[in-house]
């Protein structure tokens, strides 16, 4: 017995003593990594008829991650765009004279509506500047075309395809689901608009749902449709006439009806380029990879001390701590108020890409930015969604920006409550009370929740969305009977937010920071982002192991509904957590 005793204490301290050395490890390399950074931020030299190339495949992050750097020396993670530095990036290659042109790859974008239109906005500036930009793709996506469309010559390879149909989205429906299985989803909501639980209660799309996803749906591809019959010179009728009948699907239909200039391979389409920038077929193109060029701080100007504060709100808001991709108010308030303390700080700019979420944690950090108002101007800038909890929060802004594509608005409230009582009683497990009063169990997920308390939930529900409300009216200078007309979970585009008074003006990041400017009375400044999050000792344990990406990649093949199911089972103790969030999981495609 004593032999295994210590065959096992050996075993334990050999297992530990490797994972201690694996940590010692990867922090050694996570300083070896930043050493490297900072020797790369060397300014990379831009010799003269260069061409920028971008490539738009590649994931594209707000807020890049703590662990990114170490990620990627370790070979975990591929290259990622860090969109406030691609913007800013091509901005500046626009008044580098060393730059010609570009040569755009975009063919499956990983990335919202809204922040395309403002790649496109700055790569058409780039262009305004006489420079030329060239695409090049074996396949174009619809988001991707959207994009490429902006160029000066669009290629295509002669076997390729190109996918521009008209946009859709698609809600499941779970109702037959739960009722076969026995695994529901107890819903209690307010407003008429709210469907973020309508698949859970319905076996097809309501009315009022199919109301404003069509509207949705219709302003976006207004917006899309408009800039891209504008670039390459067509009708609103001919673009619509493609799109209904596939006529982009193969690369000779897609030339036919204008859509490209030509067909091509690889090697042809660097034969182009060539010629764009004044060589022969046998002389070296200078390509300068947007990567290379794309350096934490680089667009930074030396010696200049005033700073404008820009707070990285991304994610679901959930009640608890928060990180760079999960808002949560113990991150975010400790953020607001170090941004608010730091002297060099003389302004602040919320950037907001969030589908909404706790409404406890959403009241929690408006606070904290009303405060922090106070004393600093305070702007939002609304990325691809600012909706319900996002919208929340913006209503602390002095002044509010979206751009034509952001989802927003869904004024409204509700609160799940899962419930596996008849699922439990099928495989034979029965759950019995001993209580002390009446509503003594509150939650159980092995019950169906009693009247007292869903009228319990339905009066904080209603509380939060009165609150809601009112913070809407005071921040847009609006009665409570015009937040109504307007609220009731209704989701609006950027451009039907304006018409309504949600926002102050149509305009993306780089509007949003010009403002804050104006109301700092800033006329040089450099960025700072928050929050810093440091990265943990789990962190590097999960980059060390393969669980935690294996867990991740599993739940990411479910429905964000299925999802919420499952994260809810997950924390019993919550009970009925009440939500603004977003009323659908909406993907546009």
């Amino acid at each position: 017995m004593d032999f295994f005793k210590s065959f096992l204490a050996s075993v334990l301290g050999t297992i530990v003593a490797w994972i201690f050395l694996g940590v010692l490890f990867t922090v050694a390399i996570a300083g070896i990594a930043s050493i490297a950074v900072s020797e790369e931020q060397v300014s990379v030299e831009v010799r003269e008829n260069s061409v920028l190339k971008i490539d738009l495949d590649l994931p594209l992050v707000e807020n890049v991650p703590a662990t990114q750097e170490l990620e990627k020396a370790l070979g975990l993670s591929p290259d990622i765009l860090p969109f406030s530095s691609l913007i800013g990036t091509i901005r500046k290659a626009s008044t580098d004279d060393n730059i010609r042109g570009i040569d755009l790859k975009v063919q499956f974008p990983s990335m919202g509506w809204s922040q395309a239109k403002a790649i496109r906005k700055a790569i058409q500036d780039f262009k305004d500047q006489g420079k030329f930009v060239y695409t090049f793709g074996d396949y174009y996506s619809q988001k991707g075309y959207y994009i490429a469309s902006v160029s000066d010559s669009i290629f295509i390879n002669p076997v390729g395809g190109m996918e521009l149909k008209g946009l859709a989205a698609e809600v499941l429906y779970y109702k037959d689901f739960q009722e076969k299985y026995g695994f529901k989803m107890e819903v209690v909501r307010h407003g008429k608009y709210k469907s973020a639980v309508e698949p859970y209660l319905e076996r097809e799309m309501s009315e009022n749902n199919r109301i404003q996803i069509s509207s949705l749906l219709n302003s976006v591809w207004s917006t899309i449709s408009k800039e891209m019959i504008s670039s390459r010179g067509m009708t609103q009728a001919q673009m619509n006439d493609i799109a209904e009948n596939l006529g982009a699907s193969l690369p000779e239909k897609a030339l036919k009806n204008g859509l490209v200039d030509g067909t091509a391979y690889a090697d042809e389409y660097q034969n182009k380029l060539k010629s764009a920038v004044g060589l022969d077929a046998d002389s070296k193109l200078r390509i300068l990879e947007i990567n290379d060029w794309i350096k934490p701080n680089s667009l930074n100007k030396k010696g200049i001390r005033d700073n404008i504060a820009v707070i990285y709100a991304q994610g679901p808001i959930l009640y608890g701590e928060g990180n760079e991709s999960v808002i949560g108010q113990d991150v975010f308030v400790e953020a607001i108020e170090e941004a608010v303390k730091n002297r060099r700080v003389k302004a602040i700019v919320l950037r907001i890409n969030s589908p909404g979420g706790s409404a406890l944690s959403s009241e929690i950090i408006w606070k904290a930015l009303m405060d922090a108002k106070a004393k600093k101007p305070l702007v939002v800038s609304m990325g691809n969604v600012a909706a319900s909890g996002g919208y929340y929060l913006a209503t602390a802004g002095d002044e509010i920006y979206a751009n034509d594509l952001t989802i927003t608005g869904s004024i409204g409230v509700f609160a799940t409550l899962p419930n596996m009582e008849e699922f439990s009683e099928s495989i034979g497990i029965n759950a019995e009370y001993v209580k002390t009063h009446e509503n003594s169990v509150g939650f159980s997920l092995f019950q169906k929740p009693s009247e007292s308390f869903r009228k319990n939930i339905k009066e904080g529900i209603e509380s939060v969305y009165e609150t809601f409300k009112q913070r809407v009216a005071e921040s847009r200078n609006m009665t409570l009977e015009q937040v109504e007309e307007i609220a009731q979970g209704r989701v609006w585009t950027g451009t039907q937010a304006l018409e309504n008074g949600l926002i102050d003006g149509l305009g993306g990041f780089d509007q949003a920071i010009s403002a804050a400017a104006r109301l700092a009375e800033l006329d040089e400044y450099n960025l700072t982002s928050y929050p810093n999050i440091e990265p943990e000792i789990d962190d590097f344990l999960s980059m060390m192991g393969p669980f935690g990406s294996v867990e991740t990649a599993l739940l990411k093949q479910f429905p964000s509904e299925i999802k919420t199911f499952i994260s809810t089972l997950s924390d019993q103790k919550k009970g009925a957590d009440i939500q603004v969030r977003l009323p659908f999981s909406l993907e546009i495609n």
